[in-house]
């Protein structure tokens, strides 16, 4: 944890000020003052640490993935069943996506309006997102030498990943709890892994 008082204290708290006010109200309605009120610091230090309130918007939709992506990785028992860790891995995502409903409207809704900014953050994460999940299942295949399951590929990995966010999309569109599509978002992913282990074991 940074320090009290460093530039790097300061930084999360605006991003933390950022968050508050934009689960409460939307970014849009969302101001530099109120972001500077929340914080308990001043323009200047808010424009120290960003270009403008775009900036500061991106910053706190970064800290959000990472933070989502430590509780995904954190939920996986690589001892179980890997049938078992897609339902953990799922569910602790889609459990974290419904316990922060105002920013995850606010990313769906707003973060579009920020045009190649948002749109090339929103990419970076499906790709990141995507990595992960095949670090994860080569992870579970070395704890488990004989899972069933065969190696993710990466274009594998894109489709689940972009999958998942586009059906988490649509379901905060359309005012959905994003926990009801666990079951069918948990069949499909198997049904890949799955395809995955036959491929791997078909012979050359």
């Amino acid at each position: 944890m940074p320090e009290p008082g460093t530039p790097s204290d300061h930084r999360q708290r605006l991003i933390a000020a950022m968050s508050e006010s934009v689960a409460d109200k939307g970014y849009r309605e969302t101001t530099v003052a109120d972001v500077v009120r929340i914080a308990r610091t001043s323009r200047r230090s808010f424009y120290e640490h960003f270009e403008d309130r775009d900036a500061c918007y991106l910053a706190l939709f970064d800290a959000v993935n990472d933070a989502l992506m430590t509780t995904v990785a954190a939920a996986i028992n690589v001892e179980e069943p890997w049938e078992r860790q897609v339902d953990q891995a799922l569910g602790a995502y889609l459990d974290a996506v419904a316990a922060q409903p105002g920013l995850s409207q606010s990313f769906v809704r707003e973060l579009p309006a920020l045009g190649k900014a948002g749109s090339d953050r929103q990419l970076a994460v499906v790709e990141r997102f995507a990595r992960q999940l095949v670090g994860l299942v080569e992870l579970g295949r070395r704890q488990q030498p004989g899972l069933e399951a065969g190696p993710l590929t990466l274009d594998m990995a894109l489709m689940i990943a972009g999958g998942i966010r586009e059906l988490t999309v649509i379901s905060i569109q359309q005012g959905r709890d994003v926990r009801e599509v666990r079951s069918a978002a948990a069949d499909v992913i198997k049904a890949i892994l799955r395809g995955a282990g036959r491929d791997a074991g078909a012979p050359a």
